[in-house]
């Protein structure tokens, strides 16, 4: 009497991890994003630690968890992740005044964001000549 199980989304050489409502714009997360979109997944980690945004802590946590998932979950090579997509999506916005001149007030957005990060298996030829390029 349990649910049916759900159709995997992913094709069997993925494996995803999602972080939402993390506490930055959009726009500011995109910009973290795109250090690591197309690269391998140990040099994306190197990167994340040395990048020197607040944000890049988060990026990096949810790019680990999402390695994990494909060695664990799915039976992936580790040596052979390629980050093949980082999605940055709109969450919630919390409004809030800041008080003006004259009595006015001004309105403040404090905007969230969602993150996705598909890890991908790439054949090792394939690795070798994008490193060669």
């Amino acid at each position: 009497m349990s649910k049916p199980k759900h159709e995997r989304g992913l094709p069997e050489t993925e494996a995803q991890a999602i972080t939402k409502n993390i506490r930055v714009s959009p726009r500011k997360l995109n910009l973290v994003a795109a250090l690591i979109r197309g690269r391998r997944a140990d040099d994306a980690v190197a990167t994340l630690t040395f990048s020197k945004r607040r944000i890049a802590q988060t990026v990096k946590k949810t790019l680990e968890s999402a390695i994990a998932n494909a060695e664990n979950n799915h039976q992936l090579d580790v040596d052979q992740l390629v980050v093949a997509r980082a999605e940055v999506g709109r969450s919630q916005v919390m409004k809030r005044f800041s008080a003006r001149g004259r009595g006015r007030a001004a309105r403040v957005e404090k905007w969230f964001s969602h993150l996705k990060i598909v890890v991908a298996e790439q054949p090792a030829v394939a690795a070798a000549a994008q490193e060669a390029a």
